[in-house]
């Protein structure tokens, strides 16, 4: 056969298999043979030696925000506009771009990842949104790319006429709704008017659920007992502020007969939450992160500010228990996907964490000002084979499925996520266990432009060698080769897990008025 690139004599895993001593042959991008003592005798062939280490499809993190808006003062933000593909104010932003944030994927092992185009609250139209972020992506990437939408304005107008033109023009199948940020929130009303919409058009909606009156209230209150420390920002939100919300949004779901994903879930009380709806069958999705696997809510007790460092939403937990269910998640199916929420904010920068210091509250400041979010698309896929498969934690097969398999399947990225013919040639080629020697994570080793990473000190047992996107390594052995722009925009299609249970007997009536009228419930 003909062949551009052989991966010789590979531990190669997929999400239901690992097949030892195994070749991949590639050609113009494409996975098309997978076997063993694959011919490459013509010395123009190019061959890869995996020296029996795993290979592992492409990382596929589903959960990134570069070049976006973030929520840290929302209302003097929402007039910021992006003109032309340029971010006019840094400040207002998130600090790592589609060049730095794809750079530190591909050196993570990533190899696709999905961002956010964010629709605020006074735009009346997606198409500005959707054609500005493509202005700040196109040429701008090492690796392959697709956009989520955010909607914090869905008019009858977006439902109807934009978002279904956004399916058919862009392939974007999926939005995401949030339950708090007064820049982005939803109420109840315009959330079932989102599901009835999604429905329809088999568009994937996730849902940051977080109750947005009780942090205000926890907040408020614990301004006036003086609790304005970094690691008070967990206390405002304890674990039932998720689990009322996940609550809710799976009522509204099932009453749409609408799938939904529930984003970075961080608590037992959640978990167990969605676990029950799954048992019963709903087309309910579970996503969690690497920071509420590896991470504890000391560490934003550190001494004076540097807390805010870890400050993200929902925040990392104060109990072991919340991180042995979020584990137990991992290895009973109830998250579907694992991802890393990147969202890359500085600290120091007046314009990033430090604006927790700039409303009082002395050296420790005041955390309902500190913009929320945690760099992690370089280590996400690492930590888990590191922390995971290599600790004995889940299986390569289980890595695979939460890391590449479900992701590709529930975002519709119908070309990747696994190793075989006919898809892409994303892989992740990892170093051989018996020659790696571990090392603890330092910032100065990160990709990315941001000033810290949450995961500084974590020792690492193995990192991937080799990153390969459509056949093209783009990482090899600690440095970045690919070539910026090399990234392609992908049109997606829509999930492939289980959707919808049933039909509607018309387009306007839920599933259990259905039921009642007919006398059937």
């Amino acid at each position: 056969m003909d062949f551009d690139l052989v991966i010789k004599n590979g531990t190669v895993v997929t999400a239901s298999d690992i097949w030892n001593s195994c070749d991949i042959g590639i050609k113009h991008g494409s996975i098309i043979a997978v076997g063993t003592n694959l011919p490459c005798k013509d010395s123009g062939i190019e061959t890869i030696d995996a020296q029996g280490a795993y290979v592992t499809p492409g990382g596929i993190d589903t959960h990134v925000h570069l070049s976006q808006l973030y929520e840290a003062s929302a209302d003097s933000l929402m007039k910021t506009q992006i003109t032309d593909g340029k971010i006019p104010d840094l400040a207002n932003y998130m600090h790592d771009t589609y060049d730095t944030g794809t750079r530190s994927a591909v050196a993570g092992g990533t190899t696709t990842v999905v961002t956010f185009a964010s629709q605020l609250r006074d735009d009346d139209s997606l198409v500005p949104v959707v054609e500005e972020y493509h202005k700040l992506a196109d040429g701008q990437s090492y690796c392959d790319y697709a956009f989520h939408i955010i909607l914090s304005n869905p008019t009858k107008k977006i439902l109807e006429e934009e978002l279904p033109m956004m399916v058919e023009k862009h392939g974007i199948t999926s939005v995401k709704i949030y339950m708090t940020y007064k820049a982005f929130q939803l109420k109840d009303y315009e959330i079932l008017d989102v599901l009835h919409a999604t429905r329809k058009l088999g568009v994937t909606t996730m849902i940051h659920a977080e109750n947005a009156d009780v942090i205000d209230w926890m907040t408020e209150h614990l301004e006036e007992q003086g609790m304005t420390a970094p690691h008070h920002h967990g206390t405002s939100r304890p674990p039932i502020v998720e689990a009322e919300a996940t609550n809710r949004a799976i009522s509204f779901a099932e009453l749409m007969d609408a799938p939904v994903l529930l984003v970075h879930i961080s608590g037992g009380h959640a978990t167990r939450i969605i676990r029950e709806a799954q048992t019963r069958l709903l087309p309910v999705y579970g996503e969690t992160c690497p920071q509420y696997l590896f991470l504890l809510a000391d560490s934003m007790k550190k001494e004076g500010f540097e807390g805010a460092k870890c400050v993200c939403s929902p925040p990392i937990r104060e109990e072991a228990a919340d991180q042995e269910a979020i584990w137990t998640g991992i290895q009973n199916g109830t998250f579907t996907t694992l991802s890393s929420d990147h969202a890359p904010i500085k600290y120091g920068f007046a314009g990033g964490k430090l604006r927790g210091l700039a409303h009082g509250g002395g050296p420790e400041g005041k955390f309902q000002y500190i913009p929320n979010g945690l760099p992690g698309v370089e280590t996400r896929v690492p930590l888990l084979f590191s922390g995971g498969v290599l600790e004995g934690r889940i299986s390569p097969q289980k890595f695979v499925e939460v890391t590449s398999t479900n992701p590709a399947k529930l975002y519709g990225l119908a070309k990747k996520g696994t190793i075989a013919p006919g898809f892409d040639a994303d892989l992740t080629i990892w170093y051989p266990q018996e020659t790696f020697k571990p090392f603890k994570l330092t910032n100065e080793m990160m990709h990315h432009s941001i000033d810290y990473t949450p995961f500084e000190g974590v020792e690492f047992k193995n990192w991937p060698r080799y990153t390969l996107v459509r056949g093209k390594v783009v990482f090899s052995h600690g440095e970045v080769v690919g070539e910026l722009g090399y990234g392609k925009y992908q049109k997606r299609t829509k999930s492939t897990l289980a959707g919808p249970r049933d039909k509607w007997l018309s387009e306007w009536r839920p599933a259990y008025l259905r039921k009642s009228v007919n006398g059937d419930a």
